[in-house]
Protein backbone atom coordinates (compact mmCIF):
# COMPACT_ATOMS: atom_id res chain seq x y z
CA UNK A 1 0.00 0.00 0.00
CA UNK A 2 3.02 2.49 1.09
CA UNK A 3 4.58 1.78 -2.68
CA UNK A 4 1.12 2.29 -4.61
CA UNK A 5 0.65 5.90 -2.60
CA UNK A 6 3.98 6.99 -3.45
CA UNK A 7 3.33 6.09 -7.29
CA UNK A 8 0.18 7.68 -6.72
CA UNK A 9 1.71 11.21 -5.30
CA UNK A 10 4.88 10.96 -7.56
CA UNK A 11 2.60 10.62 -10.54
CA UNK A 12 0.78 13.60 -9.47
CA UNK A 13 3.44 15.86 -8.78
CA UNK A 14 4.80 15.04 -12.05
CA UNK A 15 1.76 16.37 -13.79
CA UNK A 16 1.30 19.13 -11.77
CA UNK A 17 -1.66 18.27 -10.34
CA UNK A 18 -0.13 17.87 -6.70
CA UNK A 19 2.65 20.60 -5.75
CA UNK A 20 5.74 19.60 -3.21
CA UNK A 21 4.17 22.50 -0.65
CA UNK A 22 0.56 20.95 -1.46
CA UNK A 23 -0.41 18.45 1.97
CA UNK A 24 0.25 15.30 0.64
CA UNK A 25 -2.02 13.36 3.32
CA UNK A 26 -4.78 14.52 0.96
CA UNK A 27 -5.33 10.41 0.46
CA UNK A 28 -7.70 7.55 1.15
CA UNK A 29 -6.03 5.79 4.21
CA UNK A 30 -7.41 2.43 2.88
CA UNK A 31 -7.11 2.72 -1.04
CA UNK A 32 -4.76 5.70 -1.13
CA UNK A 33 -6.80 7.70 -3.66
CA UNK A 34 -5.88 10.99 -4.44
CA UNK A 35 -8.60 13.74 -3.14
CA UNK A 36 -8.89 15.22 -7.16
CA UNK A 37 -11.78 16.20 -9.36
CA UNK A 38 -14.36 14.51 -8.30
CA UNK A 39 -12.96 12.58 -5.67
CA UNK A 40 -14.30 14.07 -2.34
CA UNK A 41 -12.40 12.32 1.05
CA UNK A 42 -13.92 12.83 4.27
CA UNK A 43 -11.32 12.75 7.60
CA UNK A 44 -12.23 10.20 10.40
CA UNK A 45 -14.80 12.05 12.87
CA UNK A 46 -13.08 10.89 15.93
CA UNK A 47 -9.62 11.62 15.37
CA UNK A 48 -9.40 13.53 12.26
CA UNK A 49 -5.64 12.33 11.54
CA UNK A 50 -6.61 10.05 8.06
CA UNK A 51 -9.28 10.41 5.31
CA UNK A 52 -11.77 8.31 3.55
CA UNK A 53 -13.15 7.82 -0.33
CA UNK A 54 -16.31 5.92 0.93
CA UNK A 55 -17.93 4.00 4.36
CA UNK A 56 -16.40 0.46 2.90
CA UNK A 57 -12.63 1.62 3.11
CA UNK A 58 -13.21 3.28 6.47
CA UNK A 59 -14.68 0.23 7.79
CA UNK A 60 -11.86 -2.08 6.03
CA UNK A 61 -9.03 0.06 7.77
CA UNK A 62 -10.73 0.12 10.71
CA UNK A 63 -9.09 -2.67 12.24
CA UNK A 64 -5.96 -1.01 11.65
CA UNK A 65 -6.49 2.44 12.35
CA UNK A 66 -8.91 1.75 15.78
CA UNK A 67 -6.13 1.88 18.50
CA UNK A 68 -4.60 5.13 16.72
CA UNK A 69 -7.67 6.11 16.46
CA UNK A 70 -8.88 6.07 20.29
CA UNK A 71 -5.79 7.70 21.72
CA UNK A 72 -5.89 9.99 19.02
CA UNK A 73 -9.78 10.82 20.35
CA UNK A 74 -8.93 11.18 24.20
CA UNK A 75 -5.89 13.46 23.84
CA UNK A 76 -8.75 15.45 22.07
CA UNK A 77 -11.34 15.32 24.16
CA UNK A 78 -8.65 15.75 27.19
CA UNK A 79 -7.33 19.24 25.37
CA UNK A 80 -11.00 20.65 25.60
CA UNK A 81 -11.87 19.13 29.14
CA UNK A 82 -9.02 20.72 30.33
CA UNK A 83 -8.94 23.86 29.19
CA UNK A 84 -10.07 26.58 31.84
CA UNK A 85 -12.91 27.96 31.54
CA UNK A 86 -12.78 32.23 31.21
CA UNK A 87 -16.24 32.23 33.56
CA UNK A 88 -18.39 29.93 35.55
CA UNK A 89 -21.51 28.57 33.66
CA UNK A 90 -23.41 31.28 35.35
CA UNK A 91 -21.52 33.80 33.32
CA UNK A 92 -22.05 37.58 34.12
CA UNK A 93 -24.86 39.79 35.50
CA UNK A 94 -26.33 41.65 32.33
CA UNK A 95 -26.99 44.82 33.68
CA UNK A 96 -23.80 45.27 35.92
CA UNK A 97 -21.41 42.94 33.69
CA UNK A 98 -20.13 41.65 36.68
CA UNK A 99 -19.24 37.62 37.32
CA UNK A 100 -22.25 36.41 39.31
CA UNK A 101 -21.66 34.58 42.22
CA UNK A 102 -21.82 30.64 42.55
CA UNK A 103 -24.06 31.17 45.68
CA UNK A 104 -27.58 30.63 44.08
CA UNK A 105 -29.09 32.90 46.99
CA UNK A 106 -27.11 35.97 45.20
CA UNK A 107 -28.92 36.47 42.04
CA UNK A 108 -32.54 36.01 40.82
CA UNK A 109 -34.13 34.29 37.47
CA UNK A 110 -36.49 36.80 35.85
CA UNK A 111 -39.57 34.63 35.13
CA UNK A 112 -40.62 36.75 31.94
CA UNK A 113 -36.81 36.40 30.11
CA UNK A 114 -35.43 33.58 32.39
CA UNK A 115 -32.53 36.18 32.94
CA UNK A 116 -29.83 35.70 35.86
CA UNK A 117 -29.81 39.21 37.74
CA UNK A 118 -27.86 39.43 40.00
CA UNK A 119 -29.41 40.28 43.68
CA UNK A 120 -27.22 44.36 43.65
CA UNK A 121 -29.11 45.26 40.03
CA UNK A 122 -32.18 43.32 41.24
CA UNK A 123 -31.86 45.59 44.26
CA UNK A 124 -31.83 48.61 42.78
CA UNK A 125 -34.05 48.36 40.21
CA UNK A 126 -36.47 47.86 43.09
CA UNK A 127 -35.43 51.15 45.38
CA UNK A 128 -35.96 52.94 42.08
CA UNK A 129 -39.60 51.83 41.46
CA UNK A 130 -40.17 52.26 44.88
CA UNK A 131 -38.78 56.08 45.07
CA UNK A 132 -40.71 57.03 41.79
CA UNK A 133 -43.41 54.94 42.79
CA UNK A 134 -43.00 53.33 39.63
CA UNK A 135 -44.63 49.77 38.07
CA UNK A 136 -42.74 46.82 38.71
CA UNK A 137 -41.04 45.59 35.78
CA UNK A 138 -38.18 43.26 35.24
CA UNK A 139 -34.60 45.19 35.40
CA UNK A 140 -33.25 43.74 31.89
CA UNK A 141 -36.58 43.13 29.34
CA UNK A 142 -38.77 46.05 31.03
CA UNK A 143 -41.67 43.19 30.84
CA UNK A 144 -44.15 43.73 33.71
CA UNK A 145 -43.92 41.59 36.12
CA UNK A 146 -46.27 38.20 35.92
CA UNK A 147 -48.89 38.83 38.21
CA UNK A 148 -50.17 34.92 39.11
CA UNK A 149 -49.13 31.58 38.60
CA UNK A 150 -50.88 30.71 35.94
CA UNK A 151 -49.74 33.68 33.71
CA UNK A 152 -45.84 32.38 34.37
CA UNK A 153 -47.09 29.16 33.84
CA UNK A 154 -48.26 29.87 30.48
CA UNK A 155 -45.33 32.29 29.23
CA UNK A 156 -42.85 29.45 30.53
CA UNK A 157 -44.81 27.22 28.12
CA UNK A 158 -44.37 29.62 25.07
CA UNK A 159 -40.89 30.29 25.66
CA UNK A 160 -40.19 26.42 25.88
CA UNK A 161 -42.00 25.62 22.90
CA UNK A 162 -39.74 28.19 20.92
CA UNK A 163 -37.08 26.11 22.66
CA UNK A 164 -35.70 28.16 24.55
CA UNK A 165 -33.29 26.06 26.46
CA UNK A 166 -33.70 28.08 29.66
CA UNK A 167 -37.87 27.99 30.03
CA UNK A 168 -37.29 24.14 29.00
CA UNK A 169 -35.10 23.41 32.03
CA UNK A 170 -37.34 25.10 34.06
CA UNK A 171 -40.43 22.80 32.30
CA UNK A 172 -37.98 19.66 34.38
CA UNK A 173 -37.33 21.86 37.83
CA UNK A 174 -40.89 21.78 37.87
CA UNK A 175 -41.48 18.44 36.99
CA UNK A 176 -38.99 17.48 39.43
CA UNK A 177 -40.69 18.91 42.06
CA UNK A 178 -43.96 17.80 41.30
CA UNK A 179 -42.06 14.07 41.45
CA UNK A 180 -42.20 13.23 37.29
CA UNK A 181 -38.49 12.53 37.51
CA UNK A 182 -39.54 11.05 33.19
CA UNK A 183 -40.75 14.59 32.66
CA UNK A 184 -37.91 16.09 34.10
CA UNK A 185 -35.84 13.72 32.29
CA UNK A 186 -36.96 14.31 29.11
CA UNK A 187 -36.91 18.20 29.70
CA UNK A 188 -33.61 17.98 30.81
CA UNK A 189 -32.61 15.87 27.91
CA UNK A 190 -33.73 18.27 25.79
CA UNK A 191 -32.25 21.21 27.27
CA UNK A 192 -28.91 19.74 27.31
CA UNK A 193 -29.06 19.17 23.74
CA UNK A 194 -30.11 23.32 23.07
CA UNK A 195 -26.51 23.41 25.04
CA UNK A 196 -28.20 24.61 28.59
CA UNK A 197 -24.97 23.44 31.14
CA UNK A 198 -27.29 23.26 34.14
CA UNK A 199 -29.21 20.15 32.57
CA UNK A 200 -26.43 18.40 31.67
CA UNK A 201 -25.53 18.71 35.18
CA UNK A 202 -28.48 17.43 36.28
CA UNK A 203 -28.80 14.65 34.25
CA UNK A 204 -25.91 13.67 35.61
CA UNK A 205 -27.29 13.93 39.45
CA UNK A 206 -30.42 11.58 37.92
CA UNK A 207 -27.98 9.01 36.50
CA UNK A 208 -26.06 8.96 39.76
CA UNK A 209 -28.72 9.00 42.28
CA UNK A 210 -30.20 6.12 40.07
CA UNK A 211 -33.97 8.26 39.40
CA UNK A 212 -33.45 7.47 35.68
CA UNK A 213 -31.20 4.01 36.28
CA UNK A 214 -27.83 3.87 37.56
CA UNK A 215 -24.98 4.31 34.47
CA UNK A 216 -21.70 6.02 35.28
CA UNK A 217 -20.74 5.82 31.93
CA UNK A 218 -23.61 8.76 30.95
CA UNK A 219 -23.02 10.47 34.39
CA UNK A 220 -19.64 11.12 33.65
CA UNK A 221 -20.54 12.09 29.86
CA UNK A 222 -22.96 14.62 31.18
CA UNK A 223 -20.32 16.02 33.86
CA UNK A 224 -17.67 16.38 31.55
CA UNK A 225 -20.22 18.49 28.92
CA UNK A 226 -20.92 20.50 32.20
CA UNK A 227 -17.65 21.04 32.86
CA UNK A 228 -16.75 22.00 29.40
CA UNK A 229 -19.17 24.89 29.79
CA UNK A 230 -17.98 26.06 33.11
CA UNK A 231 -19.81 24.51 35.82
CA UNK A 232 -17.60 24.02 38.76
CA UNK A 233 -19.40 21.67 40.69
CA UNK A 234 -19.73 19.71 37.62
CA UNK A 235 -16.05 19.39 37.36
CA UNK A 236 -15.62 19.01 41.18
CA UNK A 237 -17.65 15.80 40.74
CA UNK A 238 -15.36 14.78 38.20
CA UNK A 239 -12.38 15.39 40.11
CA UNK A 240 -13.88 13.00 42.65
CA UNK A 241 -14.57 10.28 40.25
CA UNK A 242 -11.24 10.64 39.33
CA UNK A 243 -9.84 10.77 42.78
CA UNK A 244 -11.85 7.25 43.57
CA UNK A 245 -10.63 5.80 40.29
CA UNK A 246 -6.49 6.26 41.53
CA UNK A 247 -6.37 9.12 38.72
CA UNK A 248 -4.89 11.70 40.92
CA UNK A 249 -3.55 13.81 38.63
CA UNK A 250 -6.80 13.99 36.55
CA UNK A 251 -8.88 14.72 39.75
CA UNK A 252 -5.98 17.72 40.94
CA UNK A 253 -6.50 19.18 37.69
CA UNK A 254 -10.60 19.08 37.49
CA UNK A 255 -10.24 20.58 41.48
CA UNK A 256 -7.39 23.67 40.67
CA UNK A 257 -9.81 24.87 37.45
CA UNK A 258 -12.93 23.89 39.65
CA UNK A 259 -11.42 26.25 42.59
CA UNK A 260 -9.79 29.22 40.44
CA UNK A 261 -14.22 29.60 39.46
CA UNK A 262 -14.61 29.92 42.64
CA UNK A 263 -15.76 26.43 43.87
CA UNK A 264 -15.42 26.27 47.57
CA UNK A 265 -16.01 22.27 47.55
CA UNK A 266 -13.00 21.87 45.04
CA UNK A 267 -10.76 24.04 46.92
CA UNK A 268 -11.30 21.72 49.98
CA UNK A 269 -10.75 18.66 48.39
CA UNK A 270 -7.36 20.16 46.97
CA UNK A 271 -6.57 20.98 50.12
CA UNK A 272 -7.17 17.55 51.81
CA UNK A 273 -4.64 16.18 49.16
CA UNK A 274 -1.78 19.60 49.49
CA UNK A 275 -2.17 18.17 53.43
CA UNK A 276 -1.33 14.43 52.25
CA UNK A 277 1.38 15.54 49.75
CA UNK A 278 -0.12 14.91 46.60
CA UNK A 279 -0.50 18.42 45.47
CA UNK A 280 2.57 20.95 45.33
CA UNK A 281 2.90 23.83 47.19
CA UNK A 282 3.11 26.32 44.05
CA UNK A 283 -0.48 24.70 42.43
CA UNK A 284 -2.15 24.52 45.42
CA UNK A 285 -1.26 28.38 46.06
CA UNK A 286 -1.80 29.03 42.81
CA UNK A 287 -5.25 27.45 43.33
CA UNK A 288 -6.00 29.54 46.35
CA UNK A 289 -5.34 32.71 44.27
CA UNK A 290 -7.17 31.81 41.45
CA UNK A 291 -10.41 31.17 44.06
CA UNK A 292 -9.62 34.48 46.05
CA UNK A 293 -9.88 36.32 42.48
CA UNK A 294 -13.06 34.54 41.50
CA UNK A 295 -15.17 35.29 44.74
CA UNK A 296 -13.68 39.20 44.77
CA UNK A 297 -14.93 39.52 41.37
CA UNK A 298 -18.34 38.91 42.31
CA UNK A 299 -18.29 41.67 44.80
CA UNK A 300 -19.48 45.40 44.23
CA UNK A 301 -20.76 47.77 46.53
CA UNK A 302 -24.11 48.30 45.18
CA UNK A 303 -24.34 43.90 45.62
CA UNK A 304 -23.09 44.91 49.23
CA UNK A 305 -26.15 46.87 49.86
CA UNK A 306 -28.46 44.20 48.72
CA UNK A 307 -27.29 42.02 51.00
Amino acid sequence: MIDVLIIRIDFLMMSGVVEESDDITMFCASCGIAAVDDIKLKKCTACYLVRYCSVKCQKDHRPKHKKECKKRAAELRDEVLFKQPESSHLGDCPICCLPLSLDGKKYVVMECCYKLICNGCHYANVMRELEGKLQHKCPFCRHPSLATEEVRFLMNVKRAEANDPAAIFQMGVKCLKEGDYDGAFQYWTKAAGLGDVTAHFNLSLMYHNGEVGKDEKKEVHHLEQAAIGGHPTARHNLGCIEGVNGRTDRAIKHWIMASKLGEDAALSSLRSFYSKGFVGKEDFASALRGHQAAVDATKSHQREAAA
